[in-house]
């Protein structure tokens, strides 16, 4: 299978959604610039002109307004968030009307928005107002989905079914997966939102790996023995808690892994629905492993310290793999 980098991977999906759907539109900062500021929007320009590709002064607000005008009247906007941390201003067009006016309409109007929250995470050294993880925000209002590809693959085709959707999905991109190549289908194909991934079946712990975790937790796999259960649950809204449950059942042991902070986050929500839906299934308490509950240093040593490295997380793998009832 061929091989690129998951910027391209999205990049393609673009061109497909709006070659197949004239509706669809691109806008936000500088996307009709150079292919935009991540490259993303390499050639939608030259392709699709500035009637389908937006450049927008820098106003958040402004431009997820229109997006939800355009979608009330039939389109279908690719709205981009240079950075998710700059979503604040922005959030009551986003959560006040993107993601309400389809029940407040009593499911006359439509609001198919597909909103990318670009360059999220941590690791590039830019501080607490550039490196933040917001996805457990969207996951709790009501009318969102949320999806977080950890892959090339999983981009290009959650991205896909996001733009198909009639509801807003929230689409939250991590910047230290954008240029590495990783094998990537040719031709058509949708990933399903809400359906979770086994990265590697394993019979003494479940490890349900949130976004770029994903890759930190392959790692230390190399650094145990333990028999380990990976889950990359790709979509955190609706999440796919049968596969979770399934897999519990087999292990008896829940650790979620994330970069956002471990409080009130979607590892917390992944643990309280275990505990309510598969409790007999555990064999000792779950265990979410996610950022220190403090704004990200600017300092790489301190942002590697606040952040759980692959050493913590193997770390905690084999305790839990050697806990007896």
């Amino acid at each position: 299978m061929r091989k690129i980098t998951y910027i391209d991977a999205m990049n393609e999906a673009l061109h497909e959604e709006m070659q197949r759907d004239e509706n669809v539109f691109v806008i936000g900062e500088d996307v009709d610039i150079d292919g935009g500021v991540w490259n993303e929007c390499y050639k939608l320009m030259e392709t699709f002109g500035k009637q389908r590709v937006v450049g927008t002064p820098i106003s958040e607000s402004a431009f997820s307004g229109l997006a939800a005008g355009a979608a009330m009247c039939g389109l279908r906007p690719v709205l981009e968030f240079m950075y998710m941390d700059f979503v604040g201003v922005a959030m009551d067009q986003l959560c006040n009307q993107i993601a309400k006016l389809h029940i407040m309409s009593g499911g006359q109007v439509k609001i198919p928005v597909t909103i990318r929250m670009c360059g999220t995470g941590t690791g590039s050294r830019e501080a607490a107002q550039h490196s933040q993880s917001l996805e457990a925000w969207f996951a709790h209002i009501p009318g969102f989905k949320v999806v977080m590809p950890a892959t090339a693959k999983d981009s290009k085709g959650l991205l896909k079914a996001a733009i198909r959707d009639d509801s807003p999905v929230i689409f939250i991109e991590n910047r230290n997966l954008y240029y590495e190549k990783e094998p990537v289908p040719e031709g058509e194909f949708i990933v399903p939102i809400g359906q979770g991934e086994i990265v590697r079946e394993g019979t003494d712990v479940t490890v349900v790996a949130v976004a770029y975790s994903r890759h930190k937790v392959l790692k230390a796999l190399e650094m145990t023995e333990a028999s380990v259960e990976l889950i990359d649950p790709r979509t955190v809204d609706p999440l796919d808690m049968p596969l979770i449950l399934d897999s519990l059942a087999k292990t008896g042991k829940l650790l979620v892994v994330q970069e956002a902070t471990s409080e009130c986050g979607i590892g917390a929500e992944i643990v309280r629905q275990v505990v309510e839906k598969g409790f007999d299934y555990l064999d000792c308490p779950p265990v979410v492993l996610g950022g220190k509950n403090i704004p990200t240093p600017f300092s790489a040593p301190l942002e590697d310290h606040v952040l759980p490295q692959v050493e913590d997380i193997a770390e905690k793998i084999t305790a839990f793999a050697k806990y007896q009832i």
